[in-house]
């Protein structure tokens, strides 16, 4: 029987995604989660030959534990080490009441040695449509979801596509940080690699992955070649050479969470130029309400999270094709102002991280009161 919710001793995050990779979801919902108890955000394995798992403290109560094995371990021996190890640090550290909180199915193949006050599968993206998916992935996500108390989805595809496989799913798209972003429609000195690129900048802001469609990017820039392409992130799965470049194609890499709005601010437009393939059907970009809260119009390929959610809002505008997009984007251009912008506000705020956290926050609350009663005996 779980305790009540203040004698929680913490909460572990299962990630795929890096504490310091692109700042999104898992760093947002954490970072909040920490107000109540503290978290520890477990990373996939480095490989390094001085082989352990390491804690580094990133916050007032975040602390990142990060598996090192060396490379020459076979993939039984990798799940073997970091159940040892997570089963010895959980028994060091007296951890008897605590939360599990998993972004990755695949970590349950060590984690579920631990027996949580309370469990949750924080779904944001489906990750078995993704280039390098591990064939056991869907195999992990069923019997994560028959293990968990609580299931959350990032989008509303996504959890149409999840609600039926458990009985407490709840939908969370993607929020916003409207202050942070919002900063964007001021004058904000520009950043000195952007300074230097001269004339109309249309950016985008996330990974550049194979979601990227590199074909309609270099259809676009050869189309209008006065337009200057502004990316800004990290080249992930996909040799880097496999992009498109030209005097217009800028790639000015990752950057950091507080740098973005001085980005944002010298734009015209923000673009999601997202191929339509299995690794897209599903997702529901966060960047979608980033670039609205920075003021900017917004043209995407026909991303169905993006079309149901945001395209009813007149700064928003879907290109099926490169033509399409190209002309969406002439349009955006060609426009002073949108009327729409004091409602688009107001939605936006609404839908703010710290609303979401309220709401999954008063989930688990009720759970530990009312104790879990669907989650299956871990064997």
């Amino acid at each position: 029987m779980p305790g009540p919710e203040n004698d929680l001793q913490g909460l572990i995050c299962f990630s795929h995604l890096r504490w310091n990779f692109v700042y999104q979801r898992p760093q947002h919902l954490m970072s909040r989660a920490s107000n109540h108890w503290p978290v520890y955000f477990w990373e996939e394995p480095v490989e390094d030959d001085t082989e352990g798992l390491q804690m580094k403290q990133v916050g007032p109560a975040i602390f990142v534990l990060c598996p090192h094995i060396a490379p020459s371990r076979m993939p039984e021996e990798r799940i073997r080490l970091q159940g040892e190890w997570l089963a010895a640090w959980v028994q060091k550290n007296g951890l008897t009441n605590y939360a599990v909180w998993y972004y990755t199915p695949m970590m349950r193949q060590f984690s579920d040695i631990l027996r949580p006050a309370i469990a949750i599968y924080d779904c944001m993206d489906e990750l078995s449509g993704f280039l390098g998916a591990h064939t056991d992935l869907g195999a992990l996500e069923g019997s994560l979801m028959q293990h968990v108390d609580l299931l959350f989805t990032g989008g509303p595809g996504l959890f149409e596509h999840k609600r039926h496989f458990h009985p407490n799913a709840y939908l969370f798209p993607s929020a916003i940080d409207f202050n942070h972003f919002s900063q964007a429609r001021k004058e904000l000195q520009e950043p000195a690699d952007q300074a230097a690129v001269d004339g109309v900048k249309i950016g985008f802001c996330g990974v550049i992955d194979e979601r990227f469609d590199t074909a309609l990017v270099k259809q676009l820039a050869a189309s209008q070649p006065g337009w200057q392409f502004i990316f800004l992130g990290p080249v992930v799965k996909i040799a880097p050479e496999s992009l498109p470049t030209g005097p217009n194609l800028h790639y000015l890499g990752m950057k950091a969470y507080a740098e973005l709005p001085a980005y944002l601010a010298h734009w015209q437009v923000a673009m999601l130029p997202f191929a339509l393939n299995k690794a897209t059907r599903f997702i529901s970009p966060t960047k979608t309400p980033e670039y609205l809260a920075a003021g900017l119009p917004v043209v995407s390929t026909p991303i169905t999270d993006v079309k149901t959610v945001y395209e009813k809002w007149a700064c928003v505008f879907i290109g099926a094709d490169a033509e399409a997009f190209e002309r969406a984007i002439m349009s955006v251009l060609s426009t002073k102002a949108f009327a729409c912008q004091k409602d688009l506000d107001n939605w936006l705020k609404s839908n703010s991280w710290e609303a979401t956290w309220k709401r999954m926050y008063a989930l688990i609350q009720s759970q530990l009161i009312e104790a879990p009663v669907y989650r299956q005996e871990i064997r």
